[in-house]
């Protein structure tokens, strides 16, 4: 039988995560609605075109992917169709993967354990 406190604590945690929730679809809700003024109804991928129903599978993708930074103008915008905003995604998470190296930069060792470092000091000692 669960006890009072572990269904209070349950019951605060889905009030919290219900007003998260509410508060992120009234912020999409914003800007969505700019975005939509702004720009034609069009995915800017794949080019297709989105009209009545099939308008809710068009999504305002953050270019520098801070959905925060909203300016008035639309420039951090995109439309998107939800295929095209996931592959963006993951493209963008299989990108932080890979650690690139700046111009000009030194490589970095794709190891630390040199097994040969000083076989050839060990092997003139040897004679």
């Amino acid at each position: 039988m669960p006890r009072d406190t572990d269904r209070s604590d349950k019951d605060r945690l889905h009030r919290i995560a219900e007003e998260a929730r509410r508060n992120r679809q009234r912020r999409e809700q914003g800007y969505r609605e700019k975005a939509l003024k702004i720009y034609p109804r069009v995915c800017a991928r794949c080019g297709r075109d989105f009209q009545g129903k099939k308008l809710r599978e068009l999504t305002v993708h953050h270019k520098d992917h801070n959905h925060d930074n909203n300016p008035p103008d639309g420039s951090n915008w995109e439309l998107l169709c939800i295929y095209c905003h996931d592959n963006e995604h993951s493209r963008y998470l299989d990108q932080e993967g890979y650690d690139e190296e700046a111009p000009g930069s030194e490589p970095k060792p794709i190891g630390t354990h040199r097994p040969f470092a000083d076989l050839d000091a060990l092997l003139k000692n040897r004679k």
